[in-house]
């Protein structure tokens, strides 16, 4: 490969992996700080996530707020997560006593799948019908998918789960409500993260090919001869392509947003499950590696869009 074509991509990997560094270290102190200004007593949430409320008693908080260093000074226990960080050791849990890469790599998996089903099916419904509405805009389906985007924006990812939950679980029984034993069971979580993903995707779409139909190499593929199919296919899908290519790196916070939510209404055994329970139980390295694996997973599937932008269009590697 030539200079030219290696300078953009090593441009975007070193953007990119310096904005790596210092999210983590962002994400990695802010959440810290956010966990240590939280009122009550950590050392007896964590007893309690340990023995049971039951259980606990405050020789037993006493001894956990001892045993794991609660007591020091803020900024030594910060330094020690720097230093943990700076070896890639995001450390154990404060409640199950685990290795929090072990844990995470468990339910990274559940996470990924849940996010590509998603992204999948959004993908499949919104450019499609995008494409549709922006081939003849102002027409029926131009208003049909615009009055659907705004409703299925509308909802809070939260509140579409439960109707979903209650048409197709409850009343239909189509489909199982939550959990995870099931090959179905991640078919509720997707849709509902799919559909409001599709919303913004179908008119970022319709937008795109509205305006590539109106273009001058548009109209001059037509009158060369070319049919609408190949004029759709050469010019057509490949112009569009880069503005919705491009909202998918927008999109990648909605889905983090939705994962966090979703996967604990559907009680899907992902990250953002794990991060609510370590919230409750104010296990504050577990929250870290949550919040910092998150973080990571915007930045690397921003490279990938960027990347999909460089080959899509030529003009962005000059």
């Amino acid at each position: 490969m030539n200079i030219q074509g290696i300078s953009p991509v090593a441009g975007v990997l070193g953007r990119r992996g310096l904005q790596a560094l210092l999210v983590a270290a962002l994400v990695g102190t802010l959440s810290f700080f956010l966990m240590r200004m939280l009122p009550g007593d950590a050392a007896y949430r964590i007893a309690a996530g340990r023995y049971g409320y039951d259980l606990v008693s405050a020789a037993a908080a006493e001894a956990v707020r001892v045993e794991l260093g609660l007591d020091q000074p803020w900024y030594l226990a910060l330094v020690g997560w720097w230093a943990q960080l700076a070896e890639f050791d995001l450390g154990t849990s404060l409640v199950t006593g685990h290795a929090i890469a072990d844990d995470i790599a468990h339910q990274l998996g559940h996470t990924l799948l849940l996010a590509f089903c998603a992204m999948a099916l959004s993908l499949l419904i919104g450019p499609a019908l995008g494409i549709l509405a922006g081939l003849r805009p102002g027409g029926a389906i131009d208003r049909i998918t615009l009055l659907g985007a705004t409703v299925l924006r509308a909802f809070p990812p939260f509140v579409l789960g439960i109707l979903l939950i209650l048409g197709l679980s409850v009343h239909l029984g189509y489909l199982p409500a939550a959990g995870h034993g099931e090959a179905t069971s991640v078919v509720l979580p997707a849709l509902t993260l799919a559909l409001g993903l599709a919303a913004g995707s179908c008119r970022i779409a319709r937008d795109a090919f509205s305006q590539v139909v109106n273009s001058p190499y548009y109209a001059f593929g037509r009158t060369k001869g070319l049919s609408d199919r190949q004029v759709l296919l050469r010019h057509g899908l490949r112009n569009a392509a880069v503005p919705i290519v491009a909202y998918l790196g927008m999109q990648m916070v909605f889905i983090i947003e939705g994962v966090v939510i979703l996967e604990t209404l559907f009680a899907w055994p992902g990250i953002g499950h794990a991060l609510i329970h370590a919230i409750f139980w104010r296990d504050v390295p577990m929250i870290q590696g949550c919040v910092l694996v998150f973080a990571l997973l915007f930045v690397t599937l921003n490279t990938l869009v960027d990347l999909a932008c460089l080959a899509l269009d030529p003009r962005r590697r000059h």
